[in-house]
């Protein structure tokens, strides 16, 4: 029996997709509305949609309205390609590109600038009992086209400001699904309020303001296995007021002012992540994020080799730590951190970088985490790509560089350091906490 609940954006009589996709997907929502409207039939009624993109470039000039549960959208293709690259490299040389723009199932936003969610390709709100569930995106590209100037000098398409945003999730929702889409060149990729039961994996979210942003409050979600990247002003993942939050397998890129930021999340989860920045801050739990797991992460933190964005920065200099925690009862285990910078660059001079930076709580368990610490002679390139793969490949140094691995402030006390540093390198007040340095090699 053929379904009446898929839709392909391509076969609907209302608009024209290549135009303006927000109208034809706002029509097909208010013909599954109309169609749809009994709350109970034969213990069903509203069983949602699919709404198909294929392959295509399509415009969104009028903001998608999501107020019905049970509604998929969906592509053949997340379709990211690297818009920042492209956008510094001559113009003169586009034409011997084999591609200037991502592809997949693409929708560019072409709305105007707009705070908050007025600025959304996809905004996702409805009041009233129950809340909206089970609201996915897959399988497609959103992409805000161009950055534009911001004041500070730089060039336009660097600035990862534009006023757009892909999705935006207003209301208390249940059981949403964002998989194998494909983000680029948004100011907001991702802000999704009030998130229960969320799932954000397996997506491309990256060269966006702010990738991943959960707002409010939350519980029981999950952001894994996504390949995530964000500008120096922004977020690469954020959450507030979440419990039972997993973060898990993600590849963070350079570039976001920090890598996670968990402010006033409780027993929650950062565990095997391979982590990358050009500053410290990297994860942060602030506001007494407490309880929660950090573990067996890969950190690396080294310079900025690509020319465009040298002597850009989060603000914080190296006495920040690459792990920052206020906070009590939080467990530090089996990570790895790997410090590879040119002492010259160490701010304030002459001070000793912290990896592990113990602000504000009791009772925190460090244990058995690894650091490498290496001085390097910086260098740069107009190749992103060149020069990225090749700062990662170096492993020979000048020398080793002098580090503190773990710092606790007076403020954060009774906690349990272990196996994390060696005497000198751990800065606590031994009547304060305990602390058993790792063992170091006479000769």
């Amino acid at each position: 029996m053929a379904s009446n609940n898929r839709y392909d954006v391509t076969a609907w009589p209302v608009g024209n997709p290549a135009k303006d996709v927000g109208e034809v997907i706002n029509s097909i929502i208010a013909d599954i509305k109309a169609r749809q409207s009994a709350a109970d039939v034969d213990n069903g009624g509203k069983p949602g949609a699919v709404i198909y993109l294929p392959p295509g470039d399509y415009h969104l000039r009028t903001q998608v309205l999501i107020d019905v549960s049970f509604l998929r959208i969906e592509g053949s293709g997340h379709g990211f390609t690297s818009s920042s690259i492209r956008f510094n490299v001559p113009q003169e040389e586009w034409p011997d590109l084999h591609e200037l723009w991502p592809g997949g199932s693409r929708v560019i936003v072409d709305l105007p600038a707009g705070e908050g969610s007025n600025g959304a390709a996809f905004l996702v709100e409805r009041d009233g009992s129950p809340r909206i569930s089970s609201v996915e995106f897959a399988n497609f590209c959103i992409d805000g086209l161009h950055f534009t100037a911001d004041g500070t000098g730089r060039h336009p398409e660097n600035t990862y400001a534009n006023g757009k945003t892909g999705i935006h999730v207003a209301s208390a929702n249940d059981s949403f699904r964002i998989t194998d889409m494909g983000f680029v060149y948004l100011e907001n990729a991702l802000t999704i309020h009030k998130a229960d039961a969320l799932s954000i994996h397996h997506n491309f979210i990256a060269e966006c303001g702010s990738c991943i942003e959960l707002r409010g409050w939350g519980q029981a979600s999950k952001i894994t296995d996504n390949l995530v990247g964000a500008g120096p002003a922004g977020h690469s993942i954020y959450a507030e007021n979440h419990g039972g939050l997993l973060v898990t397998a993600n590849n963070v890129f350079p570039r976001g002012s920090s890598s996670v930021r968990f402010h006033g999340v409780t027993r929650s989860s950062i565990t095997n992540n391979r982590l990358h920045s050009f500053y410290p801050g990297m994860v942060l739990l602030e506001a007494n994020s407490s309880e929660n797991l950090v573990a067996t992460n890969h950190f690396l933190r080294d310079h900025e080799p690509w020319t465009p964005f040298q002597g850009v920065d989060n603000g914080m200099d190296d006495l920040a730590g690459l792990l920052s925690i206020s906070g009590s009862g939080n467990t530090v285990t089996a990570n790895h951190f790997s410090l590879v910078i040119d002492s010259g660059s160490i701010r304030p001079a002459g001070a000793e970088p912290v990896i592990i930076r113990l602000r504000e709580g009791a009772g925190n368990f460090v244990s058995t985490n690894h650091t490498v610490a290496k001085d390097v002679a910086a260098t740069s390139s107009d190749s992103c790509f060149e020069a990225q793969v090749d700062a990662l490949l170096a492993t020979d140094a000048a020398a080793g560089l002098t580090v503190a691995t773990v710092q606790a402030d007076p403020g954060s006390v009774r906690n349990t350091i272990l196996d994390s540093g060696t005497e000198t390198q751990v800065a606590a007040d031994r009547a304060a906490n305990a602390v058993r340095a790792t063992p170091t090699v006479g000769f």
